[in-house]
């Protein structure tokens, strides 16, 4: 009887997919399954409009504030100390294309902030990633959301070099979140060489060593990422 009841209770449950539409679904199931309390920190907060339908975190930076409450800093060099927050929320710009005399190229450039290559918005993230490895505590929750692109007829897999980097620096990606876009901007200049990006990714990493041999991405120049005791498993 008790496992029947145990096997109804699992069927009323919310099924968590790994694959959404909406945004904010993807922030309230990894809230839900990774961060309970909620998200401690935001270092690219902007307008805030990831929480609107889920509690904002207490600690909010960005390196250009648009609104009262959040504190201007760069997400490299955040002014909090060392293992002081359990969870953190980034959401970074995903774009490159500047010109020489710093203006924006593309439609879409033109309306969000940009990098003058994906070489160097590649290093704001890595970066940003031995940053927050500082500021989470042992096991802590970092959730990254990030976007493939193509730049000079190449393609750029960032979500590759982002998970690499943060297996490097002790991180293990414990989830992964397609968001599919129903419309994007679409710039009608030349010929189409690729296929149109329409998903971008929330990869939720856990501080602490990665179990799973990632070729050789856990070995950077002879570092060993610190060991600390395993999470309690959701499920159980």
């Amino acid at each position: 009887m008790q496992k029947g009841l145990e096997a109804e209770q699992t069927l009323d449950k919310e099924l968590v997919k790994s694959v959404y539409k909406d945004q904010q679904d993807i922030i309230r199931v990894v809230i839900r399954l990774y961060c309970p309390k909620g998200i401690d920190l935001d270092p690219t907060f902007s307008l805030g409009k990831f929480y609107s339908t889920s509690m904002p975190p207490r600690l909010r930076f960005d390196i250009d504030p648009q609104i009262d409450g959040v504190v201007k800093a760069d997400c490299r060099n955040l002014p909090l100390g060392n293992e002081s927050v359990a969870s953190i929320m980034f959401d970074p710009p995903f774009i490159v294309g500047i010109n020489s005399d710093n203006t924006r190229t593309g439609i879409i450039n033109g309306r969000f902030g940009a990098y003058k290559s994906v070489e160097e918005l590649w290093e704001m993230y890595h970066g940003a990633l031995k940053e927050f490895h500082r500021l989470l505590k042992p096991n802590g929750i970092l959730v990254f959301k990030c976007q493939d692109t193509i730049s000079g007829g190449k393609q750029y897999l960032s979500h590759v070099e982002v998970i690499n980097s943060a297996i490097q620096k002790g991180f293990y990606p414990i989830d992964l979140f397609i968001l599919l876009a129903d419309n994007r901007i679409i710039d009608p200049r030349g010929e189409q060489q690729h296929a149109r990006k329409f998903h971008s990714y929330f990869i939720v990493f856990r501080k602490g060593k990665c179990p799973v041999g990632y070729t050789e991405a856990q070995a950077p120049l002879g570092a060993k990422a610190t060991e600390y005791p395993p999470e309690p498993d959701n499920n159980e």
